[in-house]
């Protein structure tokens, strides 16, 4: 009977080597609450016991949550795939549950540090750029981002393959050719010579990204993402913003529209991945400001007005600081 949620349980609460970054069900942060919930539920099918301490959250019997475990472990297993986001978790629980008191259901995903139901956004954006945007110059298409590419909520760090027509057609002659004599030099097992060439190659704005274990050569991109202004790191939600932009790029080819260069020497960009856009994320969770002293675009500014209205992210703070008149005051005490 338990089998869909052991094997759940099995590969999402089983300790991995990164020992400092698991929770008490021995997984990450962002994981430790459905992981949690999975563990909970297989164990309520073997000893119909429900976990301690739920009763501090909920104001419902024992009894009634025994009933709500039933109708949870019932509903996790019949759903393909079953849930593996915090989100899609507490969207199980809130659907499973709809008919039960609001405190109850509410106490039972802050148990598990699962979102409550006013936190949780609808996309409703279809995920595709509009035909011909105006303003655009160029598309990129990216290899899969590294984690440690996001630098924070509204900034990051892809690679497209030279092999890219428009990549291509404009490679420089001695990249090219240290491309080719770092590939002779690691066949001969002369690495130190192999270091030395990539090193020209990064210099260059270029790196051999290892994909599908073969180095692919690739030119470097540091995208600003169009339109909004995430807190900076040392902000208040700085981290939850940088945080959510990784969760949502990481692993993933991303489609980017870029529309300008900043004076940073930035693309700034619409960013599209696996049909979503990401401003429209990071917008609706809370976790950016619409930059509306650049950007005039209506369903931005609707976007921010919802989670402003939600009190979702960095609109649960009375008052949050802009993060432009932040480093504003940040250049001034420098100064000074």
């Amino acid at each position: 009977m338990g089998n869909a949620l052991r094997f759940l349980y099995g590969h999402c609460c089983k300790p991995s080597a990164d020992s400092d970054s698991l929770g008490h069900h021995g997984v990450t942060h962002t994981t430790v609450g459905v992981s949690a919930l999975a563990h909970d539920l297989y164990n309520f099918e073997i000893t119909s016991q429900v976990p301690q301490g739920l009763s501090k959250h909920v104001v419902s019997s024992k009894k009634a949550q025994a009933n709500w475990y039933k109708k949870l472990s019932d509903a996790w297993r019949e759903t393909k795939p079953p849930p593996k986001t915090p989100e899609n978790a507490s969207r199980l629980v809130i659907q499973t549950l709809k008919r039960h008191q609001k405190a109850d259901v509410e106490g039972l995903l802050a148990f598990y540090g699962l979102p409550l139901p006013h936190s949780l956004v609808e996309l409703s954006s279809d995920g595709a750029p509009p035909s011909h945007p105006q303003g655009l110059k160029f598309e990129l298409h990216t290899l899969p981002v590294d984690a440690k590419a996001v630098a924070d909520g509204d900034t990051v760090t892809v690679y497209v393959s030279t092999t890219d027509p428009r990549e291509s057609s404009c490679l420089p002659r001695d990249v090219q050719v240290a491309a080719v004599q770092r590939s002779k030099a690691r066949a001969q097992k002369n690495y130190p010579k192999a270091d030395e060439l990539h090193k020209q190659i990064i210099d260059s704005g270029y790196r051999v990204i290892p994909v599908n274990n073969e180095g692919v050569l690739a030119r470097k991109y540091r995208i600003r993402l169009r339109g909004i202004d995430a807190p900076e790191s040392a902000m208040p939600y700085g981290k939850e913003a940088k945080e959510e932009l990784t969760k949502v790029v990481q692993g993933k080819s991303l489609r980017v529209l870029i529309f300008e260069e900043d004076h940073y020497g930035r693309c700034v960009g619409d960013i599209y991945c696996n049909g979503i856009f990401v401003q429209e994320v990071m917008l609706k969770k809370g976790l950016a400001w619409h930059y509306t002293a650049y950007d005039k675009r209506p369903e931005l500014e609707k976007w921010e007005k919802e989670a402003r209205a939600n009190r979702i992210g960095l609109w649960a703070a009375r008052n949050p600081e802009m993060p432009w008149e932040w480093r504003k005051q940040k250049r001034e005490n420098q100064r000074s």
